[in-house]
């Protein structure tokens, strides 16, 4: 475990980066967002991100943050909780909340509270009217690396002093072969249905099978193996609420580098974005540019715009009761039979 200085704010505040390591993995996070910057699989970087602070401030499009308060969208930036209409801030083309403002969670300095040489836990408090939220929110993210030293557990708590919304989200880019796309990774995701969204991303409110869509990912397929043009970022429908344990709700393979990713979870939903906005105007770690789909997301969290849908799996959170969030990423070799498109 070390503890660096990693850079500093405009202001001259200390960035700091913490180093954890544990059997074959290896993590980087930063306080500036509690992001990952760096995720490696036997020396293999297996994450998009960047090796200097400066970078990440003009050019990351969520690079590995948590983010929060609200991850994803919410409609018009607009919802209505205890009868009280509330009104946040629209960060998105001015019409639509995402990721919890202009300055959510992932734009937001956290504190480091402890490492040590297999974990780290950081901490933010968000005040009462942050972004237009009610409430003042205590929130944490431990990353661990488990004895077997093959998996990153990350675990969210929250607590409030008003009743408001929380929905945290891990949000790193993965490219298990650091090829320049993803469209051959294998994925497979376990959900039945997912949540179509209209031309600006947001879900219409129908919750539709996705028996004979691209979206089925029930059983393990290239990603770009479906034909046509299509693009992803949904939210795939795990269950109507979260679990009491984490399961298992999709794996990731890289074909060239036979490097496999169970991702395991408490949530009811996971967010696919195949990162196909993608264009980033400097390098990356390594040296590699960063162009459509170099990366995809797999982000366990609650429905987004669920507090405008009575029937998505939501996100209000009541004093007195723990917002726990236990997620997983899994890593191990497979075989050439596994490899199959």
């Amino acid at each position: 475990m070390s503890v660096s200085q990693f850079g500093q704010l405009a202001d001259g505040t200390p960035v700091e980066r913490v180093a954890i390591a544990r059997g074959g993995l290896s993590v980087s996070i930063m306080t500036l967002g509690a992001a990952i910057t760096d995720l490696r699989v036997g020396g293999r970087g297996v994450v998009l991100g960047f090796d200097d602070l400066a970078s990440y401030l003009a050019h990351s499009p969520y690079f590995g943050v948590i983010a929060g308060r609200h991850a994803n969208r919410i409609a018009a930036g607009r919802f209505r909780l205890d009868g009280r209409d509330i009104e946040l801030e629209r960060n998105e083309g001015g019409r639509h909340h995402l990721h919890g403002g202009a300055k959510g969670f992932a734009r937001r300095l956290w504190s480091l509270r402890e490492a040590g040489p297999d974990h780290a836990v950081l901490a933010l408090t968000s005040e009462d009217g942050d972004a237009g939220y009610p409430g003042r929110v205590e929130a944490s993210a431990r990353y661990e690396i488990p004895p077997a030293g093959d998996r990153l557990r990350i675990v969210l708590e929250a607590v409030t002093d008003q009743s408001t919304l929380v929905n945290l989200a891990t949000h790193s880019y993965f490219n298990l072969d650091g090829s320049p796309d993803i469209g051959g990774h294998l994925l497979q995701i376990e959900a039945d249905a997912y949540l179509p969204v209209d031309g600006e991303a947001i879900p219409t409110g129908e919750v539709r099978p996705v028996a004979g869509t691209p979206f089925d990912f029930r059983r393990l397929r290239r990603i770009d193996g479906h034909g046509g043009d299509i693009t992803h970022d949904h939210n795939f429908c795990l269950s109507a609420v979260p679990t009491s344990e984490p399961r298992p709700v999709a794996r990731l393979v890289g074909r060239e580098s036979g490097i496999a990713m169970d991702v395991v979870t408490s949530e009811p939903g996971l967010q696919f974005y195949d990162g196909y906005k993608l264009a980033v105007a400097c390098p990356g770690l390594e040296g590699r540019i960063y162009g459509p789909r170099a990366g995809l997301c797999l982000e366990p969290q609650r429905w987004p715009d669920s507090p405008n849908h009575r029937h998505f799996a939501g996100a209000v959170l009541r004093p007195g009761k723990l917002y726990r969030q236990v997620t997983e990423y899994r890593f191990s070799q497979v075989g050439h039979e596994d490899l199959k498109p």
